[in-house]
């Protein structure tokens, strides 16, 4: 992260980085959660990479010098059964703070929270604005994809699975596999191309997942 990142007094995902504009909600967020005033930097992302920084002027933003972008990450993706009651608002929150790039929530067959009809929309709706906030308070410049719940299978033939006793995840893994509280099944274990250990203990899933897109960030090359 740069010192003017860091420093920025406010920082913001907006839908153009040339013409950045406050809506109702983030001139509330800058005005009346922060409290700043007039003259205070704030630093501007289009949640892509790219950023730059701004003044705040009578309940607008004014551009300062150029669009930067920001260090290559390796591209992450996390996919998990979904958590119980508020852990899985938790684990979207810190996987953006980290920089995970994709967001996939499964279903599988030992799942204890499956939303479905109209409840996915308004969840992943929740979810969303939970992953702005949190890209906003950690000065991110990626801001995830969140997707699903789709079916497990559709995710275990191309993804690592976490499961104790696998092989130690190596510098080419981006994406991995958490499975539910209750342990994958059998029939999931078998679909399985791939199995990655996560260390001792057994975790759970939103532990998992962070830890996850920690060691794939360090192990990245």
């Amino acid at each position: 992260m740069t010192d003017e990142l860091r420093a920025s007094d406010g920082h913001l995902l907006v839908n153009d980085l040339a013409h950045p504009e406050l809506t109702e909600e983030t001139e509330h967020h800058l005005t009346r959660v922060l409290r700043l005033r007039d003259g205070r930097l704030v630093t501007v992302t289009d949640g892509l990479g790219r950023w730059r920084s701004c003044r705040l002027e009578s309940g607008a933003l004014v551009v300062e010098g150029d669009i930067h972008h920001g260090v290559d990450r390796p591209s992450i993706t996390i996919a998990a059964a979904i958590p119980k009651g508020d852990r899985v608002d938790w684990m979207v929150q810190k996987l953006t703070e980290l920089g995970v790039e994709r967001i996939v929530l499964m279903r599988c067959e030992r799942s204890v929270v499956d939303w479905q009809g109209e409840r996915v929309e308004r969840q992943l709706d929740r979810l969303r604005r939970i992953a702005v906030g949190a890209l906003q308070q950690s000065r991110g410049l990626r801001m995830p994809s969140l997707e699903g719940p789709v079916p497990a299978s559709e995710v275990l033939g191309a993804t690592p699975m976490a499961e104790p006793g696998g092989e130690a995840l190596s510098g080419a893994d981006r994406s991995i596999a958490i499975g539910p509280e209750g342990g994958w099944s059998g029939t999931e274990l078998d679909a399985a191309t791939r199995r990655v250990d996560l260390g001792p203990g057994v975790l759970r899933v939103e532990t998992a997942a962070v830890t996850a897109a920690v060691l794939m960030t360090r192990v990245a090359t």
